[in-house]
């Protein structure tokens, strides 16, 4: 997993997972923490993840509403989304340009 950017947008790519969570953890919390505003969280690259990241990004969520912050993820893949509306986070997570449910393909 990498992680590059600064305090107003982030692109992770590679693996979100149990292995990478930790370091990931520290750099969402060291942006949140040190900046204003939206942080845009990128994830165009981004091959996989598990539940493990995933709930590192909804830590990134919460600690961003405590913050007065919002945590807006961008460009998120196709097999991601159907996770996050089969969990409904869809409905909790700001992406931007919204997920369409009906227009994902079913596996």
């Amino acid at each position: 997993m990498h992680i590059r950017g600064d305090h107003a947008e982030l692109v992770v790519g590679g693996r979100l997972d149990v292995r990478s969570a930790a370091d990931a953890r520290t750099v969402l919390h060291s942006a949140l923490d040190n900046g204003v505003g939206d942080l845009v969280l990128d994830l165009t690259e981004l091959d996989s993840w598990d539940a493990t990241g995933l709930g590192v990004i909804m830590g990134a969520h919460r600690r961003a509403g405590r913050a007065g912050r919002r945590l807006v993820l961008r460009g998120v893949p196709p097999q991601m989304q159907r996770l996050l509306v089969a969990t409904r986070l869809h409905r909790i997570l700001a992406i931007e340009g919204g997920i369409a449910a009906d227009s994902l393909p079913r596996v």
